[in-house]
């Protein structure tokens, strides 16, 4: 039997009998699944629908004769269950009869009974997991008991024999994994054309679109433009940029199941001209009477730009009104006066408000109306990409008001427009007019949505901009990247550079005991204590990072000087500039200094003359009247106290009255109650009362004394504070042991100020390096040859005589320091100097390309000498020197030292790079190559998991450490050792113990649950080791990656993304059909079924050795070899020739052609034998080229049969292609219920017709599955129906 639908299928067609005769017996056709009625006495029959031969279940063989047949009905299906199938269950006692008909046999496959109704199933060889199609229970293969009872003598009733299980064929399992992978990467580009229309001239550049994006076409066309007539005489728009309108008003006719209006997405790069676009929307609404629109932007600045872009398109009666301009009252009240045109604005004044309280949203709502439906236009929206922010993030507020303001106008014309809008689909949240989730789609909200693409996987995010582009609502182009050149330059650490980050790493470990110890001095400072290392350890990150920087310049200037020999003009791209660090150290050392200033050290000692921790100093005790001086401050403490010893009443504060007798009796009761009071008071010595105004009150014991009782006695009565004699001596003890304590606090505190003192004097005696900026101005000639566009204000410069550097502004008399940048671009562009720095401050929207309208047409060289934080910055970056009108594409060098933590920067931007060429343009390679450096994945944390507990020996590792050997344990043991020491240098292991006894020196410590899995900040502090403990860890931790990845690829469990089938021949076998279309678009989903041939023919071989060998780029090793093992009497051929990278070899296979996976000699030499003679070399190929055509790899008694494709030449391919994510969720659960691992996967294929050159991506579906794809969507399009 076919593999059975996971739910009932659809109603099945009535049978062909008019109604059932006595004695009749109805079973369900093996083959097509429709109930058939077989005469009483027939056993063996053929279904008259699909002519599948067959015979009754044993269970039907006596009901056959006797009984009726049960009447048709269908059960609902019980709670899912999974039973292990026993054959020995036929033995038990007999279950009620099934309501619905036995299958008949097919003699192709097992027959095994259900373990819950007793029905004899068709079970395809090596099917393990399947539902029971008559009770629906989940049930599973139990091999044991199956080959138990496949060796037992066989019952008359029995179900026919499985042949035994042959032996392993490893060839067959490399190529298996291998076609897993798929092939490999086609053409990243096509050159874009506008598939459907044809309205407008060419654009002035080449532009391309990857080539996923261009095997999906996109609706009809059918909204006429207005201004048609009029672009075409004027040429102001290109054929793009009028596809781009025709589209956009076409789904902005179109409204979401929710009622409000759809949008359109512009995603085309820099080059393709989205500025001009939007400017021939906002004139073809205006033409439709639709006066109003709002253009929200990045900067204010690019107002200028939208009356350009307006101006351009013939659209000059259209007003450009700034909002920051304008006062917050009614835009259209009198006094503003702005009833129609474009409001410009910026996302932040999106969420400005007055200080009355009203804000500009409010004042943009209530200017639309209520029934506002013209053009709201969010350009660069990637502003707004945090809404939905990463676990533990609040949204930003402007991604809340670029909601709340598509919220308040339902029926506005939304136009989102970004090259980087969707860099990961967490950031597409705010674009909830696209209709890819709520209301009447796959997914009920946005959270549903992103987890559907988090589990498909990067071939998710590319369907996604595929299914965007065929609905009709994503364009996405960009300019051509032909001839540009990208290279990722490694940058070794030179000898003085290596002794200098080695030093620094020590100095951090040491500074880092330092500053515990110190801390521990602290216990009132606790509270304090996280925020100085969340400090600590982002100054020692900027600080290595300063020297990753540093260690390239040598690098950057190699490069910028071989450039400009070849005639070439250089571009250096950076992030930071160091201007915080120059600029204190000028205020601290004035401007004239003797050399450069050090970024690094500057930072460190930033951070420890503002972070050390010193105790409090304490404020020492005056000499001279130090009792009188401490009684004073006791004194000041109880204000309520008299020097006469009297109590003084406090003034109590009434409200104001009128009556003045009132106040003069409070007064006069004071009085009376200040009498009342002396009674009491006596002399402590003699007890008595009398002279009681002469009594002295003691200010430390509160007591009263007689002058002449005291001894001796007092002759004067004292002015200020006065202690008896007895107190006096307590005082002066205290006081004493008072100064003790103080002088030991002042000890400790001079002690730490002075190991403060050392640590500063050391770091200034560090050989740190300087600031990169003016280190690579000054060895490329100074600023007189080097133009700086960057947002500094001011710079040092060599003195003339080459003797020290003076500060100075950027700027001069004749230029504003606002006008600085422009001024340098000018120069450059002018061929004045051939030399560019740039940072991300100076440079936003700055064009430094080949311009062909200007002076230096030189050939740019790109070198970024740091890489910005984001790839949307990236691509922004590399956008400065790759734009329209250019001459020649840039070369682009990405510079990184040999450092393994270094390679996390990479990383960061290597995952936004994948996942933005991914979404945003439906194909990962579509940006720069830097996938290798993508380290912060699933199988990153999970390696580094693996390697934590390894190096804590709390499990093996799963590979030899590198300069380690199984052979020598001890050199095993040592590693661990010292890499246990740094990870305790650099506080990933905490609580770290040295041992005593048995395991005397070993070091022990815990990791921390968050830590383990964080990438981030392992690589993060990786940085802080010396390099070669840094390069083995890391090495290590790839090595594990690896080995994950590897293991996942086998297992079928790994992520490709697009996956190119290639082959010699790939023809359409039929015409594709329809199973789904989209009800708003009008868009399909088809299944396309293709025949591919991909074999390689001897002459073929042959010619590819020759050429070779003519070309002088053979080696001694190449040639034909064959399996040195045998599988089912035959031995597998193939071709070898060393590839471009030494000691690794290309193999050629007779069935499935040249193979993705180059291989090492060794296993080369291992697996295969060299064949001398060509004859048996053509013979053996000849003859699997020839196998190959009608079987797989496993032979001819394969379990999966005609199904298995592993190592067939001739093969056939199903494709879902078009629309795809309405399906989404009916596709997942059938491939679901696959048998082969790799089968129960999402992969997303590319594939092209040699043909006729027609091209297809989309969901790969095995052909087991087909059927029950069909049966499923089939069910899907009938509810929806």
């Amino acid at each position: 039997m076919t593999q059975p639908p996971p739910q009932p299928p659809p109603p099945l067609p009535a049978p062909p009998h008019s109604g059932p005769s006595r004695g009749d017996v109805q079973v369900r056709c093996a083959g097509c699944c429709v109930i058939l009625r077989v005469k009483t006495g027939v056993v063996e029959f053929s279904c008259p629908t699909c002519q599948l031969p067959q015979m009754l279940p044993p269970e039907l063989l006596s009901r056959a004769r006797t009984q009726p047949p049960p009447p048709i009905q269908s059960l609902p299906p019980p709670p899912q269950q999974l039973k292990p199938m026993n054959l020995q269950q036929q033995q038990q006692q007999p279950q009620p009869r099934p309501p619905v008909p036995a299958h008949g046999i097919d003699p192709t496959k097992m027959q095994l009974p259900c373990a819950n109704c007793q029905a004899i199933l068709n079970v395809p060889h090596g099917l393990a997991r399947f539902s029971c199609p008559q009770c629906h229970v989940e049930l599973a293969v139990d091999v044991s008991k199956l080959n138990r009872s496949l060796t037992a003598p066989q019952s008359q009733s029995a179900p026919p024999s499985v042949p035994p299980p042959e032996e392993v064929n490893e060839e067959a399992i490399e190529v298996e994994r291998e076609e897993d992978e798929g092939g490999t990467a086609g053409e990243t580009f096509m050159d874009y054309r506008p598939p459907k229309l044809s309205i407008g001239p060419p654009h002035p550049d080449p532009i391309v679109e990857t080539s996923s994006l261009s095997a999906v076409q996109p609706p009809e066309p059918t909204y006429d433009l207005r201004i048609k007539e009029e672009l075409e005489e004027s040429k102001a728009l290109s054929c793009l940029q009028i596809e781009t309108l025709v589209y956009a008003c076409q789904r902005h006719l179109q409204h979401l199941a929710d009622g409000t209006r759809a949008g359109f997405f512009v995603g085309d790069g820099a080059g393709v001209g989205k500025g001009r676009t939007i400017a021939g929307l906002i004139w073809e609404n205006w033409k439709h009477g639709r006066r109003k629109a709002l253009w929200i932007s990045v900067g204010s600045d690019l107002k200028y730009d939208a009356r350009r872009d307006l101006d351009d398109v013939g659209a000059t009666c259209v007003g450009v009104n700034p909002l920051n301009k304008l006062p917050y009252s009614k835009l259209d009240s009198k006094n503003v006066g702005v009833k129609d045109g474009v409001v410009f604005l910026t996302y932040n004044s999106l969420i400005a408000s007055s200080e009355k309280g009203r804000s500009r949203l409010q004042q943009l709502v209530q200017w639309c109306g209520p029934d506002f439906d013209g053009l709201l236009i969010f350009d660069e929206c990637h502003k707004a990409k945090n809404l939905v922010p990463e676990a533990g993030s609040q949204p930003t507020r402007i991604g809340q008001a670029v909601v709340d303001i598509q919220d308040k106008i339902p029926q506005a014309r939304v136009l989102y427009c970004s090259a980087t809008g969707a860099s990961e689909p967490r950031n597409m949240g705010y674009m909830v007019r696209l209709g890819l989730w709520g209301a009447g789609t796959s997914f009920s909200d946005f959270s549903k949505f992103l987890g559907a693409l988090d589990k498909g996987g990067v071939g998710a995010l590319e369907l996604v901009a595929m299914d965007m582009k065929a609905r009709g609502m994503y364009v996405c182009r960009t300019l051509s990247y032909k001839g540009a050149e990208f290279e990722i330059v490694e940058a070794p650490l030179e000898a003085g550079m290596e002794a200098m980050y080695n030093k620094s790493a020590e100095f951090w470990a040491e500074l880092r005991i330092e500053m515990l110890s110190a801390n521990a001095f602290l216990p009132n400072e606790k509270p304090n204590s996280s925020q100085l290392w969340r400090l600590y350890w982002s100054s020692h990150q900027r600080f290595f990072r300063h020297l990753c920087m540093s260690a390239k310049v040598p690098v950057t200037v190699r490069l910028a000087k071989k450039a400009l020999l070849a005639n070439k003009c250089v571009v250096i791209g950076l992030q930071s500039t160091g201007e915080a660090r120059t600029e204190e150290a000028v205020t601290k050392y004035g401007v004239d200094l003797d050399d450069f200033v050090s970024g690094p050290r500057e930072l460190l000692l930033k951070f420890v003359e503002e972070n050390y921790p010193l105790p409090e100093q304490p404020e020492p005790l005056s000499e001279d009247d130090s009792v009188k001086e401490l009684h004073r401050k006791r004194h000041s403490a109880s204000p309520g106290v008299s020097v006469r010893g009297r109590v003084r009443k406090m003034a109590k504060w009434k409200p104001d009255s009128d009556d003045e007798s009132y106040l003069e009796s409070e007064a006069e009761s004071a009085d009376d109650s200040n009498d009342s009071d002396d009674e009491f008071q006596i002399c402590q010595i003699c007890s008595g009362e009398d002279e009681r105004k002469k009594l002295l009150h003691c200010s430390e014991c509160d007591k009263l004394f007689h002058p002449d009782c005291v001894v001796p006695p007092v002759t004067d009565l004292p002015s200020e504070a006065w202690i008896c004699y007895s107190c006096k001596e307590k005082t002066e003890e205290y006081i004493q042991a008072r100064r003790v304590y103080i002088a030991e606090l002042q000890k400790r505190y001079e002690a730490a100020l002075e190991r403060k003192l050392k640590i500063l004097e050391i770091i200034r005696s560090l050989n740190l390096p300087n600031n990169p900026l003016d280190d690579i101005v000054d060895q490329l000639g100074g600023p007189d040859k080097v133009a700086e566009i960057t947002g500094r204000r001011g710079m040092l410069v060599r003195a003339s005589n080459g003797k020290g550097v003076t500060y100075q502004a950027r700027n001069t008399k004749d230029i504003t320091m606002e006008m600085v940048n422009m001024h340098e671009k000018q120069l450059f562009m002018e061929g004045k100097k051939f030399v560019a720095i740039i940072s991300e401050a100076g440079s936003a929207g700055v064009s430094l390309q080949a311009d062909r309208r200007a002076a230096n047409q030189r050939r740019r060289v790109h070198l970024t000498l740091e890489l910005p934080w984001s790839a949307d910055r990236a691509i922004q970056q590399f956008g400065r020197t790759h734009r329209s009108n250019q001459t020649s594409a840039p070369e682009y060098r990405l510079l990184f030292t040999n450092l393994g933590g270094e390679r996390r920067f990479a990383s960061i931007v290597a995952k936004r790079l994948e996942t933005l060429g991914a979404l945003t343009q439906g194909d990962r390679r579509a940006g720069p190559s830097l996938s290798a450096y993508n380290y912060d994945s699933n199988f990153g944390k999970k390696s580094l998991m693996v390697m934590y507990r390894g190096i804590m020996e709390q499990e093996k590792l799963p590979v030899v450490p590198p300069g380690c050997s199984t052979d020598e344990p001890e050199t095993i043991k040592e590693f661990l050792t010292k890499a246990r020491a740094a990870l305790i240098a650099v506080g990933i292991v905490r609580d770290s113990v040295l041992a005593n006894g048995k395991d005397t020196g070993k070091l022990s410590g815990r990791i921390i649950d968050s830590d383990m899995h964080d990438v981030g900040r392992f690589l993060n502090r990786l940085l802080g080791l010396p390099p070669d403990i840094q390069n083995r860890l890391f090495e290590l931790f790839t090595s594990i990656l690896d080995v994950l990845v590897h293991n996942a690829r086998i297992e079928g469990t790994f992520d490709s993304g697009i996956v190119d089938m290639k082959a010699n021949s790939v023809e359409l076998l039929t015409t594709p059909k329809t199973v789904h279309v989209d009800q708003m678009s009008g868009a399909s989903t088809m299944l396309f079924t293709f025949t591919l041939d991909r074999g390689i023919t001897w002459e073929s071989a042959s010619s590819m050795l020759e050429g070779k060998r003519r070309d002088g780029l053979g080696s001694a090793s190449d040639g034909f070899y064959e399996s040195k093992r045998e599988w089912l009497g035959r031995r597998h051929f193939i071709l070898a020739f060393e590839s471009t990278a030494s000691g690794l070899f290309k193999t050629v296979r007779p069935a499935v052609g040249e193979s993705i996976r180059e291989m090492s000699l060794s296993e080369l030499k291992t697996k295969y034998r060299k064949l001398s003679s060509l004859e048996k070399a053509r013979n053996g190929w000849e003859d699997e080229y020839e196998v190959s055509s009608k079987q797989c790899m496993h032979g001819p008694k394969c379990k999966l049969g005609e199904y298995c494709t592993v190592g067939r030449r001739i093969q056939e391919v199903n494709v879902v292609g078009g629309l795809i994510l309405p399906i989404w969720g009916t596709i997942e659960k059938a491939l679901s219920k696959q048998a082969r691992q790799s089968h129960k996967r999402i992969r997303v294929i590319r594939i092209e017709t040699t043909t006729d050159n027609q091209r297809i991506v989309g969901l790969s579906i095995p052909n087991a599955a087909v059927e029950t794809v069909l049966q499923d969507l089939a069910w899907v399009q009938e509810i929806d129906d």
